[in-house]
């Protein structure tokens, strides 16, 4: 559900734009922001938040675009076709933010972890490892919707096709962020006891 929370203004996009593109973007906006700033007066650390900063970004953009254009072709309920290209060009946008992150060494799934592991993990080598791996799976994820939203709209595809490429690239990463931080802490629990037992053979 942490996961989740991150992208709830992306959520409250689909949502509000059926009642207008522009309105939607503003909502994802003032959305975003509402997060960030509740985070901080929790006294969350607004550190490896790239996702959360990036989506500003995005929504702060759209709405200025929006307001200024809201006849633009990229306009959400328009069409199939401007519904597959404004999926592609926000999913592509997350794909971005998500390599950039872990270009930056600061995987954007580390900020989610840190509001459930104790601060006493969050520099370990394993606890970055889990994270890099997730991001990446992550960004790779949205890559490949970002692709396959590229086909859809490139060939005129049904806006079906769109909402499901669209679920399929939560869902999936979601289910692989939900079993790889056990399988990954179970094998390095595994192998810190194999060197164990290997140093203390040797020492013995």
């Amino acid at each position: 559900m942490n996961y989740l929370r991150s992208f709830i203004p992306w959520l409250v996009f689909a949502a509000v734009s059926s009642a207008g593109w522009q309105w939607g973007a503003l909502a994802g906006l003032v959305t975003a922001a509402a997060l960030l700033v509740a985070d901080r007066a929790a006294g969350l650390s607004l550190d490896y938040r790239l996702l959360e900063y990036g989506t500003i970004l995005f929504f702060a953009a759209l709405s200025v675009l929006a307001f200024a254009r809201p006849d633009s072709g990229l306009q959400m309920y328009g069409s199939a076709l401007s519904t597959g290209w404004l999926a592609l060009i926000a999913t592509g946008w997350l794909a971005l933010i998500a390599w950039v992150s872990i270009a930056a060494q600061r995987p954007f799934t580390m900020g989610i972890a840190r509001r459930m592991a104790p601060p006493e993990v969050w520099h370990t080598p394993l606890f970055r490892r889990i994270n890099v791996v997730l991001t990446a799976a992550w960004a790779l994820s949205f890559t490949l919707t970002a692709l396959a939203q590229t086909a859809v709209s490139a060939y005129h595809g049904n806006v079906i096709y769109s909402i499901v490429i669209q679920i399929a690239g939560f869902v999936l990463p979601i289910r692989f962020t939900a079993a790889y931080p056990e399988r990954a802490r179970a094998r390095f629990m595994e192998n810190s006891g194999a060197r164990n037992d290997i140093q203390g053979d040797m020492a013995s």
